[in-house]
């Protein structure tokens, strides 16, 4: 089980990587905006898009989610052993460690955990493309179901944390709350595609929120060894 506490790391963790989220996903909201009919790349026709798409990217990962917590369980309950929910719970702090210093440029390693994904992403890719060009908020959410499996160090991070909390119910909740976390600095791209503002690229914001994701990874290992 996972506390509130561990909820709200959720969604901050979503939020602090959110600068990843924007060299990752934020050129794919960016074309969406600017590939929209003229007449719907303004006021609220647009947002009606980019809140569909947002909607079923964060739906995405939350069906992962729960997937991953329903697989934590299943292994924590056939092996019968609560050291194996623990061994979890260390992959998972360890693994938001790495994050941290990938998201700040310090270690690539989880690069290659991004190259594995691409093996799926290649398969899905072509099927989210068939979706474009937008017309309809309903494709931009059809999109958004498909593009919420694209390669990210940072969801996988937060997937391995759902696994460790051996329960598909809470799974689901970790990664919800995470993709909550996401969402204010993709619907910003989104809303300014054409002017991203230069502090959401900025090397020194990227390597705060790095460091902050460290410090949560640190502070979950301490509370697990002390």
């Amino acid at each position: 089980m996972i506390s509130d506490v561990s909820l709200l790391a959720a969604f901050l963790v979503g939020l602090l990587g959110g600068v990843h989220c924007v060299g990752m996903c934020g050129g794919i909201v960016g074309a969406l905006s600017l590939g929209l009919p003229e007449r719907q790349r303004t006021g609220s026709a647009r947002w009606r898009y980019l809140l569909a798409y947002n909607a079923a990217r964060v739906s995405s990962y939350t069906l992962a989610g729960a997937l991953l917590g329903g697989i934590g369980w299943l292994a924590a309950n056939w092996s019968g052993l609560h050291q194996l929910q623990q061994g979890l719970q260390l992959l998972a702090a360890l693994f938001m460690v790495a994050l941290g210093l990938y998201l700040g440029g310090w270690w690539q390693g989880l690069s290659q955990v991004e190259r594995a994904g691409g093996l799926i992403w290649n398969r899905l890719e072509p099927l989210g493309r068939r979706f474009l060009p937008l017309k309809t908020p309903t494709q931009a959410f059809m999109l958004g179901l498909v593009w919420g499996w694209l390669p990210c160090g940072l969801v996988y991070s937060v997937l391995v944390w759902s696994i460790s909390t051996a329960d598909p119910f809470y799974g689901a909740a970790l990664l919800f709350c995470f993709g909550l976390g996401t969402l204010p600095n993709l619907l910003l791209m989104g809303a300014a595609a054409a002017s991203l503002s230069a502090r959401v690229r900025d090397p020194r914001t990227r390597r705060i929120a790095a460091a902050l994701v460290v410090l949560f990874g640190l502070y979950s290992l301490f509370r697990l060894i002390r």
